[in-house]
């Protein structure tokens, strides 16, 4: 009898190339721009093992490196091949706490995803797609197990916010023994991920899960709780904690700074988001938070706050919503993925104009907004192409309504009532090294948004992280 010959490894990805990547079902772009439940469905199990069995299992897997909280991504994956879909979630967790959030606002495509080697050829492997199905799984299953956390070292840290970075931390300090109080300012834990994205991308229900597992760890979280206010971080020190980080994340609104922009009408989309997201507005009257539901409604920027204050105004009734961006699309920040569901729903986009007035009616609302078109020059910092104005082009639009979505700046508060806490011109907290997150103040550290300016979800987590490891050296 003839033995079979093993296969190489350049028939194994020949053949892997050869497996579709599996397309994730989703509510019909007319029926979900009605509604605000999650437009992505998630993969059923069957899809699932197909889509992992692509994975090539590399024997030095690039992906790893490209994830930032450092997830085992062939283990949990062959894990999916063998249907322990409860065992998947728990590798995943072994190094990231918020699994089901990842799955669902990680921009696995310029991260893990970009460095699988099957999209060097083809279309990589579903990373992202495949964390989200198998945290969905333990979640669903009621087989979230609490991992056991060691004896108490006897330390107690302050986090200061409950973002992807507050909560990062703190599901990693529980691990190393350490006693963790996140202090939150709103009424309501999870930052960013609460306040500023959808129902349709993130149902609220998922992180008030991933929170309560923290929860079950150990950590303490207090809300109502403004560090910088009623106490600051010289008092949390004072109190006993070793050590504070700082993930309060940049939430201070930008505006333009043109001609009416006090119209009413014009809006941040801090406000704007928060109202929905956090208060409830979109499900008004059962939640008493009035909205402005504009017809005609232009919303400025081109990142994933632009999309989703975008389809927001959508499913709060607008007729017309269009995305007025300087630049062409392909220098938007957005993920495709945004980008592409927004168009699907009925989104429209003005490229390459620049708003420079806002004209309001007799009631001092706003009625149209001025622009002028542009075109691109040579590249700036960002490396992209400079938006410059074409003299005499400008036009109006008609709107009722405007979301303003082009950044945030760092939040003060805490700054200026730490004495001796260094920041940078634009208000942001200067950390010594990236690698620790430590800040000017001794047993002080700080990561994420507040530290890099507006960045995403994963970036925020993986500065926790070095913080983490900075935070447990330094206390011990």
């Amino acid at each position: 009898m003839k033995r079979r010959k093993p296969e190489r490894g350049a028939d194994v990805m020949s053949k892997k190339e050869k497996i579709p990547r599996q397309d994730m079902p989703e509510q019909d772009p007319k029926v979900r721009s009605a509604n605000f439940d999650e437009v992505p469905l998630g993969y059923t199990e069957e899809q699932a093992v197909i889509e992992a069995g692509r994975c090539l299992q590399c024997k030095k897997p690039l992906c790893i490196q490209g994830c930032p909280v450092d997830v085992d991504i062939p283990g949990f994956i062959k894990l999916i091949t063998e249907r322990d879909f409860t065992g998947a979630a728990r590798r995943i967790k072994e190094t990231n706490s918020l699994p089901a959030i990842c799955g669902r606002v990680c921009p696995q495509e310029s991260q893990c995803e970009e460095l699988c080697i099957l999209g060097k050829k083809g279309e990589p492997v579903a990373i992202g797609r495949l964390e989200r199905f198998a945290a969905d799984y333990e979640r669903n299953t009621g087989a979230v197990q609490i991992p056991e956390v060691p004896a108490s070292s006897g330390k107690r840290v302050a986090v200061v916010g409950s973002g992807p970075a507050g909560l990062t931390i703190s599901g990693d300090l529980v691990k190393f023994g350490h006693s963790v109080t996140i202090f939150e300012g709103l009424h309501k834990s999870g930052g960013v991920l609460i306040y500023g994205i959808p129902e349709f991308r993130l149902p609220k229900d998922i992180v008030d899960a991933e929170i309560s597992y923290l929860e079950k760890m150990g950590v303490e979280v207090v809300t109502n709780a403004v560090i910088g206010r009623g106490k600051t971080v010289d008092d949390l020190l004072d109190e006993g904690f070793d050590a504070v980080f700082l993930g309060v994340g940049a939430g201070a609104p930008v505006f333009m700074n043109i001609p009416g922009e006090n119209l009413s009408g014009i809006y941040s989309a801090n406000e704007y988001l928060t109202r929905s997201n956090l208060m409830k507005a979109y499900r008004f009257p059962e939640y008493d938070t009035p909205i402005a539901r504009g017809k005609n409604v232009a919303v400025l920027g081109a990142g994933n706050v632009t999309m989703d204050s975008a389809r927001t105004a959508l499913r709060l009734g607008a007729d017309n919503v269009t995305v007025v961006y300087r630049r062409t699309e392909v220098e938007m920040p957005a993920r495709a993925e945004e980008v592409h569901h927004a168009k699907e729903e009925g989104v429209q986009f003005r490229l390459l104009t620049n708003p420079v007035e806002y004209i309001g009616d007799e009631n001092g609302w706003v009625k149209q907004m001025k622009c002028i078109q542009m075109e691109l020059g040579e590249p700036d910092d960002s490396g992209r192409r400079r938006p410059v104005p074409i003299e005499g082009s400008e036009f109006v639009i008609d709107v009722d309504m405007v979301v303003v979505a082009i950044g945030t700046n760092a939040n003060p508060v805490i700054p200026v009532t730490t004495p001796g806490l260094e920041t940078n011109r634009w208000g942001y907290i200067v950390v010594a090294d990236e690698e620790t997150g430590k800040t000017s103040r001794e047993g002080v550290y700080a990561g994420g948004d507040i530290v890099t300016g507006s960045a995403t979800v994963i970036l925020a987590m993986g500065a926790a992280k070095k913080a983490a490891r900075a935070i447990d050296a330094y206390l011990k």
